[in-house]
């Protein structure tokens, strides 16, 4: 019985393992819901300023607003550059986890089979004593009832 305890203990703890781990996953998940919300703002943000620079350019500019524009424009890709980093990052994350998710099912799947072979077994095992006890008091009885005739005792 102290053998299916251990697996009962390892499939508890396994469970909790599993667990932790879906929450891990969907805390990078959520990490990288926010990294694409980021870089879907920066994109719109960068083509909003694009457009709105070229309707104005087409009626009045300078050459020190164009440079101040064209700079502005350089360190907006960088951050989307720089977001899309992070992107990549936060992907490379949610991947980890679910390959630490699958893995913990997969530990966990496997205690429990182990648990259902050796509650098999314990049943198996009991079902052989009933049957040797079955047998041996049948044996008892047949020789109960029989001994008087083999001993030379006839009614």
């Amino acid at each position: 019985m102290s053998a299916v305890r251990s697996v009962l203990l390892a499939i508890d703890m396994a469970t909790r393992r599993r667990d932790m781990a879906g929450q891990g996953l969907t805390h990078v998940q959520n990490a990288q819901l926010f990294a694409q919300n980021q870089m879907v703002q920066l994109e719109t943000y960068a083509a909003e300023t694009e457009s709105r620079w070229a309707a104005a350019a087409q009626t009045s500019t300078t050459p020190e607003l164009m440079r101040h524009h064209y700079q502005f424009m350089d360190r907006l890709h960088h951050a989307i550059g720089l977001q899309s980093g992070v992107l990549d990052n936060a992907s490379r994350k949610v991947d980890v986890a679910k390959r630490q998710v699958l893995e913990a099912e997969f530990r966990l799947t496997s205690l429990k089979q182990v648990l259902k072979k050796k509650q098999l077994d314990i049943a198996i095992a009991q079902g052989r004593r009933e049957q040797k006890q079955m047998d041996e008091f049948a044996a008892l009885r047949s020789s109960q009832s029989t001994g008087g005739y083999f001993s030379g005792e006839r009614s």
